[in-house]
């Protein structure tokens, strides 16, 4: 994919965006062996870029690789000293060296999504974009038809932070315990635990499904693959999964201490 030779310069590390770009208004950056132009576009993977005569780096390629993350496995890139206990990245072995977009708590399991593609990862993760997230729940106890509607229109936690309306529907439900189907966009860490805890129903299990349009399906718990090209278009273009999930989730309210996003 062709992009401008200011950002390829500066994702290879070599100089700053604003300094490539005086790199090209100097004459000293060359595509197949042109003298480049402001504006220009390259391909990196194909076009012979170079600096003062030096081939410019070539990039990792892209990997985009959903894994279906077990309890018990952290969701970050390195083990924690006081926490012995396998990383996401730790199951997926690969020559390229990606990263999770988003996480998932140590107790929660389901998709999680690992790339070194920066920009979907911020197009993943932050709230702007308004990727929704889905999943099945198991709370104690029945849930019953106040709680559940506190919890679709926003619920008060105890610091203080008000929830936006989701979608949350019933799926099964016993004296024992509820599944809950879950659609969201924000991120606030333990959201869906916290939530659960103040309505007196603590969460058994949590598991996601889908990020955006991209669904985990019947993949292994600890089992990852590569996204096909029609998921990584949808995850860069598409924000929701369900339909019925967007028009049933009620209108959003705004408090005093309201909010409708929190990063992770």
């Amino acid at each position: 994919m062709e992009e401008r030779l200011q950002k390829l310069i500066a994702n290879a590390g070599i100089a700053s965006r604003r300094k490539a770009e005086e790199m090209i208004e100097q004459g000293r950056v060359t595509v197949n062996g042109k003298p480049a132009s402001l504006g220009d576009k390259a391909n990196p993977h194909e076009d012979d870029i170079r600096i003062d005569g030096k081939s410019l780096p070539k990039p990792e390629r892209l990997r985009y690789i959903m894994l279906n993350k077990p309890r018990g496995v952290l969701s970050t890139v390195k083990r924690q000293e006081q926490m012995d206990r396998p990383t996401v990245v730790e199951l997926v072995n690969i020559e390229e060296r990606v990263y999770p977009a988003g996480r998932l708590d140590l107790n929660s399991e389901g998709l999680i999504l690992l790339t070194n593609d920066g920009d979907l990862t911020n197009r993943i993760t932050h709230p702007r974009y308004g990727h929704e997230k889905t999943y099945k729940v198991r709370v104690k106890g029945r849930l019953s038809d106040d709680k559940l509607a506190a919890w679709r229109h926003g619920v008060t936690l105890p610091d203080g932070f008000q929830t936006a309306p989701a979608f949350v529907k019933i799926t099964e439900a016993t004296r024992h315990y509820t599944w809950l189907r879950i659609v969201m966009r924000e991120g606030h860490k333990r959201q869906i635990r916290d939530i659960a805890d103040a309505l007196g129903h603590p969460v058994e299990r949590l598991i996601r499904t889908h990020i955006g349009a991209v669904e985990m399906g019947d993949l292994p718990p600890g089992k990852w693959r590569d996204l096909t090209r029609d998921e990584i278009e949808a995850l860069k273009t598409k924000t929701s999964v369900d339909d019925d999930a967007r028009k049933d989730r009620p209108k959003p309210r705004y408090g005093r201490r309201g909010s409708r996003s929190r990063k992770h």
